[in-house]
């Protein structure tokens, strides 16, 4: 067979499992056209063989890189002991990993319930606050996200995602977000919980300023409310520390983790502080919540990410990256901002059409609202691969200025 046909056989089965796509999927998602087959640390391939750096990073999971060895290894080897084991029965694994995760949390932070997912560590957030208070009021931010099921969809803030299913759940309300004035101008006795991210990621990678971080908190003690913070893109690493609270040195009653937890396999964990008290058997649960699994995978995270410092590594990179994307001289940039390796670019245009640049360059970057481009990589990625997502940036901004000013 010749590459011409070799070449021609290739690009059939890429449209075929892009027309399989196409016709069975749901629609909610809006896809690139492109077949990612294969990844390893800060990069992807497609099934042209053509290589990406990722800054979407499977949105912000893959923070030790794809396909770790470790992982790998760590998901091989207990798929071959046990995959699934409910929370009704013990399981070492799972044990082993809610020690660790107490071990590495802020203090005060000593239980742990498993689950699946962001949003439902923010479900699961949502109804032990009002059950623990005994009472219904939850306070978010605007621009805020916590997820898209019926809870975390009330907390959540952007129009978009919350208008097609209203109405949603009573008690919620949203104010704006580093104003604590605004804040203690709402939370009374009627407030079970105040959930806030500390950097709202899909808000458009809005910093959180600490004196206002901490202002919340003390507000909630004073009050009576807990004080739940969203670490579900934030945490393990992300943004220079292992959970972005500890930058404040916050000590949340209840903190919301997912994405990056477990290297890419579903998994996600609220821990508990004493605030929330003693909870009875039986109010919540989920039967692949802590599965063995998923526990192996995110103890070989944890022990990745602490071995082979990256909080520190991602503080050192992210400043460079943020250095480096401030020098860019672009009309069309109104900010860069960001925290480690949670950076993004406010452009004074819809981002879409320069991330749609960036991929014909070899860069995924994601939008975090509609002027925003996000970048999330792997934080294993080094310095070279950091400057040629900064040249890409350069590149594009600089072609795009160049036609605004013809």
């Amino acid at each position: 067979m010749t590459n011409r046909q070799i070449s021609k056989s290739a690009n059939q089965q890429i449209s075929t499992w892009i027309e399989l796509e196409d016709r069975y999927t749901s629609g909610v998602y809006t896809k690139r056209p492109l077949v990612i087959v294969r990844g390893e640390g800060a990069r992807v391939w497609d099934a042209q063989g053509r290589a990406y750096i990722d800054c979407v990073g499977g949105h912000g999971v893959a923070n030790v890189g794809h396909c770790h060895p470790r992982v790998v290894a760590a998901i091989r080897e207990q798929a071959e002991k046990l995959i699934t084991c409910p929370e009704s029965l013990y399981n070492d694994r799972r044990a082993e990993l809610q020690a660790e995760l107490v071990r590495i949390a802020p203090p005060g932070l000593e239980r742990v319930f498993l689950c699946n997912s962001g949003t439902e560590a923010v479900e699961a957030a949502i109804k032990l606050a009002r059950l623990s208070t005994g009472r219904p009021g939850i306070v978010a931010a605007r621009n805020g996200f916590h997820g898209r099921t019926m809870g975390a969809l009330s907390a959540t803030w952007q129009p978009q995602y919350r208008q097609p299913f209203e109405p949603l759940l009573p008690g919620f309300v949203h104010v704006p977000y580093n104003d604590l004035a605004a804040m203690e101008e709402v939370l009374d006795e009627n407030v079970a919980a105040v959930i806030l991210e500390v950097v709202q990621g899909e808000g458009g990678v809005i910093v959180g300023d600490g004196d206002y971080l901490r202002g919340v908190q003390a507000l909630c003690r004073e009050r009576g409310a807990l004080f739940i913070v969203d670490e579900v893109q934030t945490g393990f690493g992300r943004t220079g520390r292992l959970f972005a609270c500890q930058h404040h040195g916050l000590q949340p009653d209840v903190l919301c983790l997912a994405k990056a937890i477990a290297g890419g396999i579903p998994m996600g964990a609220v821990l508990l502080g004493p605030r929330v008290g003693e909870l009875p058997s039986r109010v919540h649960g989920s039967t692949f919540g802590g599965n063995p699994l998923a526990c192996a995978a995110a103890l070989a995270v944890v022990h990745v990410t602490e071995e082979e410092a990256l909080p520190r590594r991602t503080a050192e990179l992210g400043a460079y990256f943020l250095y480096r994307l401030r020098e860019v001289d672009s009309p069309l940039i109104r900010e860069v901002r960001g925290l480690g390796l949670m950076v993004g670019i406010e452009l004074k245009r819809k981002a879409q059409p320069y991330l749609a640049a960036l991929m014909e360059r070899g860069v995924l970057a994601l939008s975090a609202g509609p002027i925003v481009m996000r970048f999330l990589p792997p934080l294993v990625i080094n310095r070279m691969e950091l400057e040629t997502v900064a040249e890409a940036v350069e590149e594009v901004l600089s072609s795009a200025s160049k036609q605004v000013n013809k």
